[in-house]
Order: C-alpha cells, then sequence, then structure tokens
C-alpha cells in the first residue's frame, strides 16, 4: 500500500538534480525556473554554477552542488577545498563522493579520516551528504560506511552518484541504510528514481531525501 504523502511533502523532500559536464548557463536558468514552479525544496547543480542560483535561493530552494563527482577518487583535502569553494558561492548543502574503494574494503578509519576532513572544511550548518555508491558495496560495506558517517557528524548517507555504470538507487540498500542509521543520519536515495511510485517506495523503505533529475514527472504522478 503507497504511503500517504501529499505532492507538496513530496517536493520539499526532493533534491531537483542538473548535473554533467555540458549544462549551460541557458539549461540552467530554464531549470531554476522549472524548480520554482515545482516547489522543490533542493536543487543540485554543477560546483561551478552555484553563483548563478540566486534566483532559486531567493524564492527559498535550497542549493547543493557536488564534490569528488562522480568518481570519488580524489584526495579528501581536494575535496574539502571544492566542498569549501561552493559554499563560498552561496551552496547549503554539498553531496560528496567518498571514495569508493575504500568503501568496498569497509576501512572505517580511512573512511572516517575522508569524513573528518571534509566536516571540519565546512561545519554545520552545511548539510553534508556522502554519497557510497552502493551499487557496488556489500551490505556489510554500506553499514560500515554509515556507522562512520554517524561517528564523523555527517548529516545523510547517499546511495549514488546516478553516473556509475553499475546502477543507482535500489529499496533494498536503502533499507540497509536506514536499518544502520537509526534516524542518526538522513538517507538519500538517488539514480534512477522516474516516478512517483518509485519515489513513495524508496520514502517507505527509509529514505528521507530523494535525489531526481525527473522532479517534473515525480510530481505529476501524485494522487489527487
Amino acid at each position: 500500500m503507497d504511503m500517504m504523502i501529499s505532492r507538496s511533502t513530496m517536493a520539499q523532500i526532493l533534491d531537483y538534480t542538473l548535473l554533467g559536464p555540458e549544462v549551460t548557463n541557458s539549461e540552467l536558468a530554464a531549470f531554476i525556473d522549472s524548480a520554482i514552479e515545482l516547489g522543490v525544496g533542493t536543487i543540485c547543480v554543477p560546483n561551478s554554477m552555484v553563483n548563478l542560483t540566486a534566483k532559486a535561493q531567493e524564492a527559498g530552494i535550497r542549493v547543493a552542488t557536488v564534490a569528488g563527482f562522480p568518481h570519488g577518487k580524489t584526495p579528501a583535502l581536494v575535496k574539502a577545498a571544492e566542498a569549501r569553494l561552493a559554499v563560498q558561492s552561496g551552496a547549503s548543502e554539498v553531496d560528496v563522493v567518498l571514495d569508493i574503494a575504500v568503501v568496498k574494503e569497509g576501512d572505517a578509519n580511512r573512511l572516517l579520516q575522508e569524513i573528518v576532513a571534509i566536516r571540519e572544511a565546512v561545519p554545520s550548518p552545511v548539510v553534508l551528504k556522502f554519497i557510497l555508491e552502493t551499487a557496488v558495496v556489500s551490505d556489510d560495506a554500506i553499514v560500515t560506511a554509515v556507522n562512520a558517517l554517524i561517528a564523523a557528524g555527517a548529516d545523510f548517507a547517499k546511495t549514488s552518484t546516478g553516473f556509475h555504470p553499475a546502477g543507482g538507487a535500489t529499496v533494498e540498500a536503502v533499507r540497509v541504510m536506514a536499518s544502520a542509521s537509526r534516524g542518526r543520519v538522513g538517507i538519500k536515495a538517488a539514480g534512477g528514481v522516474n516516478t512517483w511510485e518509485d519515489a513513495v517506495a524508496f520514502v517507505e523503505a527509509g529514505a528521507t531525501r530523494i535525489g531526481t533529475s525527473n522532479a517534473g514527472a515525480i510530481l505529476e504522478g501524485a494522487p489527487e
């Protein structure tokens, strides 16, 4: 049975996303107009374009961006510098790709080192979400990563970049993340969330944010 969730409530937990190297200024402007019309809570845009989001911010939309995206293989201090610059440019949230090999290995100490370095660069109230790329890591590794995020003061664990060929979010991965978190960090499902039914299924599994480039299609599917 579908969770009883309103269109406006769903809109507010959407991170409406426009990422990719080919995004132009005019495309970003049209995207922001769309975000305002849809009433989404957050937009997620390329780091180099955060300074072009004033219209969204004036409309009360949170602005997120990414660091270490999409591969996660840059040093933690480089990701920290990316995150700091984004905040200086107007972002209030940053989605950071962890070193996926370290996530796969379940190396809690190295995960903590990376997360702490970035958290220190952008303290609260900046919202930090860390991407695990759950399609390529085991459930045990997901649990280890979520526990490291909790210990290091992260705000969200996020499933996926949406750019990995192995795929994006699954309901099963979100359940594992939510069970490990027990409400201590938020859970963001991203990658392949395309319909209202998809979004509701992820919320029912424990997601507290939904990352999607298909906000319009999702919200059009809301029940009357």
